[in-house]
């Protein structure tokens, strides 16, 4: 999700919840996002992945920002899409882990534990190591020119 601002456009980010995440901030944010059921399409998985983690749903147009390749041989397809939310009024899924270690205890946490909007030189900053093409080819397209990748990106 983006807006426009008078000081410059805002993407939405999302920090990741649980344990491991919780006191890192920067290159630790994301972009809302996660698994493709079998035989769904990749924007409706988007759009799907989006309302589950943040509460808020998406709309049309969607403009697609390409894929990237994380580090970890994943990879990532991303659509922006104009709108508008109140940080305050996310509403995240769950998930389970064992925690603390080893301790056969079962805790649930919020997928995502917060949401914040920034702006593209502070998301660049943000966004864990190889989301932040993202946030370039949305500038273009905010600048009037679609973006030059629209195919795997390599590995950052």
């Amino acid at each position: 999700m983006f807006r426009r601002r008078p000081g410059g456009p805002e993407v939405l980010l999302a920090h990741p919840g649980g344990p491991f995440w919780a006191r890192r901030d920067e290159a630790s944010w994301t972009l809302p996002k996660g698994e493709i059921a079998p035989g769904e399409e990749p924007l409706a998985a988007a759009c799907r992945e989006f309302l589950e983690e943040t509460g808020f749903a998406s709309a049309p147009p969607f403009l697609p920002l390409g894929e990237l390749r994380q580090k970890s041989g994943k990879r990532i397809s991303a659509w922006a899409f104009e709108g508008d939310a109140d940080p305050a009024d996310l509403v995240s899924n769950l998930f389970e882990m064992e925690w603390p270690p080893r301790s056969g205890r079962l805790q649930s946490f919020p997928e995502v534990d917060r949401v914040r909007w920034f702006g593209f030189e502070e998301a660049r900053r943000k966004l864990i190591a190889g989301q932040s093409p993202f946030v370039d080819a949305l500038a273009q397209y905010l600048e009037g020119r679609p973006p030059q990748a629209h195919g795997p990106l390599p590995a950052p």
